[in-house]
């Protein structure tokens, strides 16, 4: 690693990471603060692409530690509102942006078939899908049970 990229990752933290394998392909998942994450953002492409040239054969993907807030029943009294970015909902999908980082969502289509279960398509911008297609395809699948 340059000087240059271990400078700005001295001041950055890491909060977990793990090894997961997914369709026999492994990954590593390496968990950041939130507030942290956009100065990871930056330097992405040259982190991952030195990670991923020292773990030959497993991807890796820099996700923010978020926490989901259970919802608000009558027997759990809030003191607070429930924020909209502690939400089942808002976390996977913010996990989903994490996960395709490089390249931007531009549609995301739900079909719920017949026994319930759903399928989720997302569409990402043309210029930078085919740069991360390969990677996504494979950690996509599984992405809530993370």
């Amino acid at each position: 690693m340059n000087s240059d990229l271990k400078a700005q990752l001295r001041e950055l933290h890491i909060v977990e990471a793990k090894l997961v394998e997914v369709n026999g392909k492994k990954a590593i998942l390496i968990y950041v603060p939130v507030p942290q994450l956009k100065a990871y953002q930056r330097i992405q492409a040259r982190l991952v692409r030195e990670l991923e040239k020292k773990y030959s054969g497993q991807y890796v993907v820099f996700l923010a530690k978020r926490n989901i807030l259970p919802k608000p029943t009558r027997k759990t009294r809030q003191r607070q509102k429930r924020p909209r970015s502690r939400t089942l909902t808002a976390v996977h999908d913010a996990l989903l942006e994490d996960l395709v980082f490089p390249a931007e969502i531009v549609g995301k289509r739900v079909r719920v078939r017949l026994d319930g279960s759903r399928l989720i398509k997302v569409h990402l911008e043309r210029s930078q899908q085919t740069n991360i297609e390969h990677k996504v395809r494979y950690l996509v699948v599984n992405l809530y049970y993370w």
